[in-house]
């Protein structure tokens, strides 16, 4: 069925605003199945017209071919780094005795490389997560010595580019980035002529491997032409293979479709289980393949589940606004499960952005005296965006204002620069560990849920992400307690329903130190559980999969705060998934389990069954 013929869209720009929930607890929801089903979208108010159009669409043109990246901001943060380097006599001096002393030692080392007693990596190791000179080929002559060459020339930039006095953290850390990303495209790895392991394979195959390479490199530049997805090959296709949980769509509006989970158990929790997932990607990445979906293993608990689809915008949808996502996300969501299952607290849990709108829209219920949240759980949701990790270098008065004027023309932010964004922030196992693996060595990985899943990107509205950007990013208007919603400001402190908070150990996107800041932003008791893994993988965690470990801890309202490194000394470690321990904590704070509640208001035709029909937008 068309969308777009059950929620036509009015010609006027100005629409219709959905008005903050005003109940103050779970028994008097005031929502009708009727004005759930016909909410229009709310940008709220628009925006005036904008300034210097002329300007905007150079800059939007400049972005295609600068992949979205602005010159300007690099060009300051080079000037500031060279001219404060320009300016440091003593600091030139010790590099260059730096430069000197390791040279010496490895022309020593090319001179006895032949020498029996002479052991690999004499002047410098790779670090211990750098796998691009692992195995015993590397360890031979001369390709020993160019690795270690290279690691030196690294080094040498990494000292040069960090530590001059004078220069902004900021700009130091772009300079020491960019200039990470140029170094790596450099690596011997990269090359045939100079990888042995390529060498080998090219020995050993009759050169059959750049053959397979050049097949890949091929078929991967025919999915790009085309804009095809990993789920194209009809390995992991959404509703068949993958996002498989039986449920059934209950409530849809033009931004949202809530799916309520079939139970799998005779009686469940009277508490359902809410999940916010990020509008970045597709929601089912809590719902892959049958053996490591949570929506299964929270349905095998004995939960009652529903889950937040959020439809792909595109260039209509570009006055959406980020309040739009709390009101007709998840306050539209709470208002139909009240329906469902009247007079019952809600367990929400909130993934990455998700995560982050779930502790707003929290604050903001008990500002007004809504307490239909039962828990609050965060999945690597940050609320204080001060130390949001290597992807912050993105985010500056210059980069937002390019990001803005490029989204300007287009009305969303679209996926290849989103993607190329992550994939920077990982070069190594995302871009170059691929080209010497699939290009290189004439290999093919074979395709995982979590890849075809990663490739099914989505779009991000103009309003929606500029304000996000702005208002969390550049200003930390959340954590300052200046975040406005309906027009007051709210606060974390608000927040008293008692949380889950998870971390990953090996998180680019949401560092774990910047995720446990919610240990002094809210008055509520704070578990919190660090987990092995990166934003993904580790949570991604079945308990079947093996190499899982976490540890958790948990810090009462009034208990006196502590450090995220004496936490880390303090907090016990276990091994296995997260899941169970979560699962735990959950029913320590749920009723006794009773009969299963209905599917859905009934009455309600043309909505399909789950996955639904947003996801394949």
């Amino acid at each position: 069925m068309s969308i777009v013929q059950i929620f036509p869209r009015a010609e006027e720009p100005s629409v219709q605003v959905l008005p903050t929930h005003p109940v103050a607890g779970p028994e008097a929801s005031t929502a009708s199945p009727e004005r759930l089903e016909h909410t229009p979208v709310a940008a709220g108010p628009l925006p005036g017209s904008e300034p210097y159009p002329f300007d905007r669409a150079f800059h939007a043109m400049l972005a295609r071919f600068t992949g979205g990246i602005s010159p300007l901001a690099l060009s300051l943060a080079w000037l500031d780094w060279s001219s404060h380097l320009a300016a440091a006599p003593q600091r030139q001096m010790e590099i260059s005795r730096n430069i000197v002393r390791d040279t010496g030692r490895l022309a020593e080392a090319a001179v006895h490389a032949m020498s029996p007693g002479q052991k690999p990596w004499s002047v410098i190791q790779p670090q211990e997560r750098d796998r691009r000179f692992r195995g015993p080929q590397w360890e031979l002559a001369p390709f020993n010595l160019l690795a270690q060459a290279f690691l030196l020339g690294e080094r040498w930039w990494r000292d040069a580019a960090t530590g001059v006095r004078g220069v902004s953290h900021a700009n130091e850390a772009i300079v020491e980035f960019s200039m990470r990303q140029m170094l790596d495209m450099l690596a011997p790895s990269n090359f045939a002529a100079t990888n042995p392991k390529v060498l080998e394979k090219a020995f050993q195959s009759g050169g059959e491997n750049f053959v397979f390479g050049w097949q890949n490199w091929c078929r991967d530049l025919m999915r790009l032409l085309s804009n095809s997805k990993l789920t194209d090959d009809g390995q992991f296709v959404v509703g068949k293979t993958v996002a498989v949980s039986p449920g059934k769509v209950v409530y849809r509006n033009e931004l949202i479709e809530l799916i309520q989970y079939y139970p799998t158990t005779a009686q469940v929790r009277p508490e359902p289980i809410l999940i916010v997932p990020a509008w970045i990607m597709k929601y089912y990445i809590l719902d892959l393949s049958p053996h490591n979906s949570l929506v299964k293993f929270l349905t095998g608990q004995g939960f009652t589940v529903f889950a937040i689809s959020w439809r792909n915008p595109d260039a209509r949808d570009r006055d959406l606004a980020f309040d739009d996502y709390r009101r007709l996300g998840v306050m539209a969501a709470l208002d139909m499960i009240g329906l469902i299952m009247p007079g019952r607290k809600t367990h929400a849990l909130g993934y990455c952005l998700g995560g982050t709108l779930l502790s707003i829209a929290a604050a903001a219920m008990e500002r007004d005296g809504d307490n239909r949240f039962g828990t609050v759980t965060l999945l690597a949701a940050q609320t204080d965006f001060t130390e949001a990790g290597e992807l912050t270098l993105f985010i500056n008065e210059s980069q937002v204002a390019f990001l803005e004027d490029m989204m300007w023309q287009r009305g969303y932010l679209d996926t290849t620069q989103m993607a190329g964004a992550f994939q920077l922030l990982r070069s190594n196992e995302l871009i170059w560990s691929r080209l010497s693996h699939d290009y290189l060595m004439g290999e093919s990985a074979p395709p995982s849920d979590l890849m075809a899943w990663n490739a099914d990107a989505t779009r991000l509205p103009y309003r929606m992400h500029s304000e996000y950007l702005r208002k969390l990013f550049l200003d930390n208007d959340l954590a300052g307690g200046r975040h406005l919603v309906g027009g007051r400001s709210i606060s974390l402190s608000d927040i008293h329903a008692p949380m889950f908070v998870v971390g990953t150990l090996a998180d680019h996107v949401a560092p774990w130190r910047s995720v446990y800041k919610i240990h002094y932003q809210v008055d509520a008791d704070v578990t919190f559980l660090l987990t092995s893994g990166g934003h993904n993988a580790g949570v991604v965690a079945p308990p079947e999969e093996p190499g899982h470990s976490y540890q958790v801890m948990t810090k009462a309202a009034d208990a006196p705060y502590v450090g995220a490194d004496e936490w880390l000394k303090l907090a016990p470690r276990a091994e296995g998934s997260w899941w169970p321990e979560w699962a735990k904590w959950l029913a320590a704070r749920s009723g006794v389990p009773c009969d299963p509640p209905q599917i859905g208001l009934g009455g309600a035709p043309g909505l399909p069954d789950a996955p639904g029909d947003y996801v394949h937008t």
